[in-house]
């Protein structure tokens, strides 16, 4: 009698669990609704600029100027190939980006957007597709006055809001000076003309961006590297499903080779790994 009783209690041992183990894979899959959002319509909807040279920008002259490419572009493309989904770009201003996530107009958002703690908290990021440093464009015959970090102090530096490099040149106790979704050109030829001093950006970005217009008068700050950087895919804190699907894809073009060879095809250098190099951090700002 008491091995029977034994059993019956095994048994219903083992189907409480299977109940409960039942019931934890259905919170998980039911959990993501924007992961179920992209599986149903076959859609990622991703946000992107369309004006950052290298990163997310149009190809092509004049009206032919219509292909949207660029490293993030075609990350993103590719990670949305290896979901068995189309992706759809919704062009917006960096500054929109995030509110845009917030209020689901878009799922995801690549524009070179740096991983920090503070975003942690309200948004969730893949892993890291990219890594790099800052930089300063300034001008050419004179570095715009500015040897140092703490140079920065009364400069007029050109940049987003919202953006870390923004914050950073605050910090060191400049003047912003904002341009909305503008191209690149915008931002350079205000240093070249003077009605700007700098523009803090990442390193790779700030090297094409340079070399696009020769004619202008600057350069990349010969000495100052500073702020080590992650870059990566940013979407809804409650995606859990879509970050680990994306996570599995860009897993997978690592291991393969494809985002060595994206980097390289857009920045000529390997900018999906880690940089050689010392780089002041950045202390005392709340990133």
């Amino acid at each position: 009698m008491k091995k029977i009783i034994l059993a019956l209690c095994l048994m219903l041992l083992l189907a409480s669990c299977g109940n409960k183990q039942t019931s934890e894979e259905k919170h998980v899959k039911n959990d993501d609704p924007i992961w179920e959002k992209v599986q149903k319509d076959g859609v990622l909807v991703v946000g992107t600029s369309g004006t950052l040279i290298a990163a997310s920008y149009y190809e092509g002259e004049g009206e032919k100027k219509d292909k949207l490419t660029g490293y993030d572009v075609e990350v993103i493309k590719e990670v949305a190939k290896r979901l068995n989904v189309d992706v759809t770009f919704e062009i917006m201003g960096i500054d929109s980006m995030l509110p845009a996530i917030k209020s689901g107009r878009i799922d995801v958002a690549v524009n070179d957007i740096e991983v920090t703690d503070k975003r942690k908290q309200q948004f969730a990021f893949s892993q890291p597709y990219k890594y790099s440093y800052a930089t300063m464009v300034v001008r050419k015959k004179d570095n715009s006055g500015i040897e140092s970090l703490d140079d920065l102090k009364g400069k007029k530096a050109g940049g987003g809001a919202t953006t870390i490099y923004s914050q950073i040149a605050e910090h060191f106790g400049a003047e912003i000076v904002t341009y909305g979704n503008a191209p690149n050109e915008a931002y350079l030829r205000d240093v070249h003309n003077g009605r700007t001093d700098v523009i803090i950006n990442d390193y790779f970005l700030s090297k094409f961006g340079v070399d696009a217009f020769p004619n202008f008068d600057i350069h990349l700050h010969p000495n100052l590297k500073f702020h080590p950087s992650e870059q990566a895919v940013i979407m809804p804190k409650n995606a859990h499903k879509l970050k680990k699907e994306i996570n599995h894809a860009l897993e997978a073009m690592r291991e393969d080779g494809t985002l060595s060879e994206l980097a390289k095809t857009f920045y000529l250098e390997d900018a999906s790994q880690k940089p050689e190099g010392e780089f002041t951090p950045i202390e005392g700002l709340d990133l």
